[in-house]
């Protein structure tokens, strides 16, 4: 892989090549990018998504929203770090091409703010319910009527495979969905495989899928046009990941480490002075005890540690990153860059005590166990009136029902396959109370 193919500002539909040297540099095309995911109606959805605590009244948790603008904020130092060392090392990307360190700032960031928005409801919780309505639910019965990969695409339903759909798929009279420049979709491409074949593996690149059935010619034309390595051939593709991938996946990482832990601590479900403890042990080399110990309050104290944490596990992202270069446009690395960090026992350690007191909370569990219901059941109301529509059974509740769906999502002259995922992609696009409002209406319990 080279890095001008991989910076290809090239967008759905486009029918000559966009030069880095002829951009307007008050608003460059990886800009737009990030103002085309923020002004979505997908992106605004995640303000009422679970990050951590599911449905959570207090306004110091974080919500997928808060978190994705926290991981593009991070996203963007790493992306413009990593870009003024690439830069260094290959100038003719700056002299010939004209490309800038922001410019790899500006596409992590963009790829980064993205990188939640196919999301369901109710955590991750959300994905496994929708994914286990098909395997073990009501809508095992559909599988006789989907091919493997098809059938596969739900059980397994992927936020992130969704997330690629949302950004890039057309709809009458918008073709390309947000149009993004290839290189900011490449980055997002966080598992560029499809859902099967399915097997253990410590490629990080392939433990999930990235991509629905229903856009492998999208992702194809993408991966291509980037020059990714194609890594199967045949019926089954794959390819390696786009490098600035690993970016975004730091600085997820990063923030879901620290700032999860942070939200247990608000919440109380880690004592301050033990979760304080933690945290020193990760930034005990940067740390200046005088202003710590000058800090009054919990909160103050807190985010003093927190800014250090990620300001230290940022740059020595950066090193192993910009250290591994070689090995990454090759295709052949294939670990998160903090899986080889410094400060991996720090991370575990954090990352341990955070799924011991917060992920398995009480009040955690409780809460998605509400959501695997409020999932099957809407699941199965709509799935089963849109199949019955096709099949011209429908009864006069179906056609209501149907009639509360969006218009997009009502269409009933396509596969089952389309029509099956629709109402996957229909229930992930939910925030969690309107999730929460919509099953209440169903079951007959709000008028």
């Amino acid at each position: 892989m080279d890095w001008e193919q991989l910076l290809s500002l090239k967008r759905h539909g486009d029918s000559r090549k966009r030069l880095r040297k002829e951009q307007d540099e008050t608003r460059l095309g990886f800009e737009v990018d990030y103002d085309r995911i923020i002004f979505s109606s997908a992106f605004r959805s995640l303000q009422d998504k679970t990050q951590v605590i599911p449905l959570s009244k207090t306004d110091f948790v974080h919500t997928r929203l808060t978190h994705s603008l926290e991981v593009s904020v991070v996203g963007r130092s790493l992306g413009r770090s990593a870009g003024k060392k690439l830069l260094e090392k290959h100038p003719h990307l700056k002299e010939v091409h004209r490309y800038r360190f922001n410019d790899f700032g500006a596409i992590v960031a963009a790829a980064a703010l993205a990188h939640d928005i196919g999301n369901p409801p109710f955590g991750h919780s959300g994905e496994k319910a929708i994914g286990e309505y098909f395997k073990t639910g009501m809508g095992q019965q559909y599988q006789s009527v989907l091919s493997q990969k098809e059938y596969q695409d739900i059980i397994d339903f992927e936020g992130n495979a969704n997330g690629f759909k949302l950004l890039t798929e057309s709809r009458e009279g918008v073709d390309g969905g947000l149009r993004l420049s290839f290189a900011t979709l490449g980055a997002f491409m966080k598992y560029p495989k499809e859902s099967l074949p399915k097997k253990p593996t410590k490629q990080v690149s392939e433990k999930k899928f990235g991509f629905f059935q229903s856009e492998k010619k999208a992702f194809i034309e993408v991966a291509e046009e980037l020059g990714l390595r194609q890594t199967r051939t045949g019926n089954d593709i794959s390819f390696s990941r786009h490098p600035l991938t690993f970016l975004v996946e730091a600085a997820d990482d990063i923030c879901y480490t620290i700032i999860d832990f942070e939200d247990g601590i608000n919440l109380g479900l880690i004592p301050e002075d033990f979760a304080l403890e933690y945290l020193i042990k990760l930034v005990k080399d940067r740390i200046n005890t005088k202003k710590y110990n000058s800090l009054a309050y919990k909160e103050d104290r807190l985010s003093y540690l927190r800014a250090l944490a990620i300001n230290t596990l940022i740059n020595d992202a950066i090193e192993i990153f910009v250290d591994n270069e070689e090995t990454i446009l090759k295709g052949t690395f294939d670990v998160p860059l903090l899986g080889l960090s410094s400060y991996k026992a720090q991370i575990e350690d954090i990352i341990s005590l955070s799924a011991k007191e917060i992920y398995q909370s009480q009040e955690v569990i409780e809460k998605e166990i509400a959501g695997y219901k409020i999932i099957s059941d809407i699941l199965d109301v709509y799935t089963g009136a849109l199949i019955r529509k096709k099949e011209g059974k429908a009864s006069n509740y179906d056609v209501l029902l149907i009639k509360t769906l969006p218009d997009f999502y009502q269409r009933t002259e396509v596969s089952n396959y389309v029509i099956l995922l629709n109402t996957c992609c229909y229930v992930a696009s939910l925030s969690d109370s309107a999730a929460v409002h919509i099953h209440n209406k169903i079951m007959g319990k709000q008028l």
